[in-house]
C-alpha cells in the first residue's frame, strides 16, 4: 500500500546559540513575522510564509521530551550549519541584494539554475546557511514558468 500523500513542508528547524541574537535576526534582517516566543529563552517560531514556519530552538534546549496540555512534543536538537530556502519573488532579487548589502550581510554565493531561477546565499548569525530563491529551481515548482 503506498504511503498516503504529503501536501508540503510544514516546519524547517534552526538550532542557535543566541536566541535573542537568531530572532533579531530573522525579524529585523530578513523581516519574517515572529509569531510566537517574543523573550522566550528557548524558542520561536516566524511566519516564513503561507503555510510555511521556521522554527528557531536554543541549541540543547530541547534534549528533552516536553509535557504539554495536548500531548507530548519528543526531544531534538541539531548541530552544525544547516541550510534551508525562502522563496522570494523574481523580480525582488535585486532588491534582496540591495538590502543585504545595506543592512551589511555579505552575500556568500549566487546562482543561476539550469531550469531558470536563481538563488542568493548568505549565512545567519549561527553560520546557517540561507537561501533566498525565486521560482524555477525545481521541477515541481508551480510558479516555474510564471
Amino acid at each position: 500500500m503506498p504511503a498516503p500523500r504529503i501536501s508540503g513542508v510544514l516546519e524547517t528547524a534552526l538550532y542557535v546559540d543566541d536566541m535573542a541574537r537568531a530572532v533579531a535576526f530573522y525579524r529585523d534582517v530578513v523581516g519574517l513575522k515572529l509569531m510566537v516566543g517574543e523573550g522566550d529563552p528557548r524558542f520561536a517560531a516566524f511566519d516564513a510564509g503561507p503555510s510555511s514556519v521556521l522554527l528557531v530552538f536554543r541549541r540543547g534546549g530541547t534534549l528533552a521530551d516536553i509535557e504539554l496540555p495536548g500531548g507530548r512534543i519528543p526531544a531534538h536538537d541539531g548541530s552544525g550549519p544547516m541550510h534551508f530556502a525562502l522563496r522570494i519573488a523574481d523580480g525582488d532579487y535585486e532588491a534582496w541584494r540591495r538590502h543585504l548589502e545595506e543592512v551589511g550581510v555579505a552575500i556568500t554565493a549566487e546562482m543561476v539554475w539550469p531550469q531558470g531561477g536563481r538563488s542568493l546565499y548568505f549565512a545567519d548569525p549561527d553560520g546557517h546557511v540561507v537561501e533566498l530563491a525565486t521560482p524555477g529551481i525545481w521541477a515541481n515548482d508551480p510558479l516555474r514558468n510564471s
